[in-house]
């Protein structure tokens, strides 16, 4: 993992993924930008303004099928902490402190962007919070992607005085001014933090990806010209061509063999199956970078224009279609990891004893990986179906169209950990494979480091015995297993 010492600067534009992974799992101290807090105060002092002059949604009237119900102007804040009160009803299990934070950090990044006319106080609590290293109690369920309403007014309680923080102390520190209620909410906060995160792994366990199905191709003696360069130029997908690179990368040169005119598809489509995935994961990581800068609030507060914009930023359709894509693409690349696993059980492939056992005939050795990984492709099948698919009309009809959005995030993490768990099954065969044949990497290789690293760290006993424990070992090496002297795509 990355040092995390460095502060971070929110400044509304240019917060970084990877600058998110740092305040979210490292504790990197974060910092405003002065002249975004400055954008952030003309905003509410125009947003002031702009109420007393015209009707505004949720500021002058109420929200969802109360839109068209006028709330009185009189300087006070209580429909805003009406509003925050009978919102914050999310319910299910707690969300991670990782998950919090990085929701912590994206909320005020977004505010001071200066689109949501939220007071600048606001903005102040919430990195307050992050350098106090005290989090809300926030329940994971209860957003359907058109904002996560409930997780963005229960952390407000906390901060408020009225909900307990996870130490279970209430402190105020924060007094909400009129307009505060809805501007606070209208964010998908949660969702981004959690499919940020989810990004951030699948970057690192893509890659691992392609180091563990080296050191398969490598056990099984297979070829390396489907990797060649020239094939690659002949269909210059992106991600095609910079998985066929990192493998070229890993060899460095080495001849592996030919054992066979053409591998199994699980070898020999390995870039065109895997370049999607890593399409998938760059676009779904773009669109996750538009987010978590934007100003996307409604109404939208302009103080340059001096007026607000009612609007549907806040419909995370484009999150949503995203993280379905890349979970369907991540099934694909899921599949090839089973059928890898597979030939490196089959003697006719490896040359070795069937499912790589040593014992007396009729050993298994690892016969269960097959099924581990096929359980793992199954969860993996399953959280892939799209939740953009879904529909639902609430609030008297007045909100009749969602994204999902929070639940592809989720679906998302989920698979990140099946994931995890399959590659972890190919590595413990790939190593087993690689000891028994005897055809290792060369060792000035960057796959040679990577094997050598894999080699001391799984046990050696092939006997028959439950290798639940080599899984567990295999997963905790993967997020190593990549980067260290390659050229990757950021």
């Amino acid at each position: 993992m990355p040092n995390f010492d460095d502060e971070i600067t929110l400044d509304g534009s240019c917060l970084t993924l990877a600058q998110v992974e740092e305040v979210a799992r490292g504790g990197a101290p974060v910092r405003m930008d002065a002249e975004a807090r400055a954008r952030a105060v003309e905003a509410w002092v125009a947003s002031q303004k702009i109420a007393a002059n015209r009707p505004v949604y949720g500021r002058t009237t109420g929200v969802g099928a109360n839109k068209t119900v006028d709330i009185e102007i009189d300087g006070s804040a209580d429909q805003d902490y009406r509003l925050l009160r009978s919102v914050a009803s999310g319910f299910g299990p707690w969300v991670k402190d990782d998950v919090l934070r990085a929701m912590l950090a994206i909320r005020a990044n977004q505010m001071l962007a200066g689109g949501s006319g939220v007071h600048v106080d606001v903005v102040d609590a919430f990195v307050q919070s992050l350098a106090l290293r005290t989090l809300p109690r926030v329940h994971a369920f209860g957003s359907i992607g058109t904002g996560d309403l409930t997780a963005m007014c229960e952390t407000a309680l906390c901060l408020i005085g009225e909900s307990p923080w996870q130490d279970g102390t209430i402190s105020s520190r924060l007094v909400l001014h009129p307009g505060d209620g809805l501007a606070i909410m209208e964010s998908n906060a949660l969702t981004l933090a959690s499919a940020a995160l989810a990004c951030r792994d699948l970057e690192r366990l893509l890659h691992a990806t392609l180091t563990v199905a080296t050191m398969s191709l490598v056990a099984v003696r297979g070829s390396t010209e489907p990797f060649d360069a020239h094939v690659h130029a002949a269909r210059p997908h992106p991600g095609q061509q910079h998985a066929a690179a990192v493998v070229r990368q890993l060899l460095d040169g080495q001849v592996v063999g030919r054992a066979r005119i053409q591998d199994p598809y699980g070898f020999r489509a390995l870039p065109q199956v895997m370049g999607p995935a890593f399409d998938a994961l760059c676009a779904a990581q773009s669109v996750l970078a538009v987010e978590i800068n934007a100003a996307a609030e409604n109404p939208l507060v302009s103080a340059s224009a001096n007026d607000v914009f009612h609007n549907g930023n806040f419909h995370a359709a484009p999150v949503a279609l995203a993280l379905d894509q890349l979970r369907i693409a991540l099934v694909q690349a899921a599949q090839l990891a089973q059928i890898r696993l597979c030939a490196l059980s089959e003697p006719e492939i490896t040359g070795l004893t069937p499912f790589l056992a040593t014992g007396p005939a009729g050993s298994s050795g690892i016969m269960m990986l097959e099924y581990d990984a096929a359980a793992a492709v199954g969860e993996l099948r399953a959280a892939a179906f799209p939740a953009a698919l879904g529909h639902v009309v609430i609030s008297r009809g007045a909100e009749d169209h969602a994204s999902f959005a929070d639940q592809a995030a989720r679906r998302t993490t989920e698979s990140v950990e099946w994931y995890r768990r399959l590659i972890a099954c190919e590595l413990v065969g790939a190593v087993r494979a690689l000891r028994l044949g005897g055809n290792f990497p060369e060792p000035g290789t960057p796959l040679g480091r990577y094997f050598a690293a894999a080699d001391a760290a799984l046990d050696r006993n092939t006997h028959d015995r439950p290798l639940s424990e080599d899984i567990e070992a295999a997963g905790r090496l993967l997020p190593d297993l990549w980067g260290q002297g390659l050229r990757v795509r950021s």
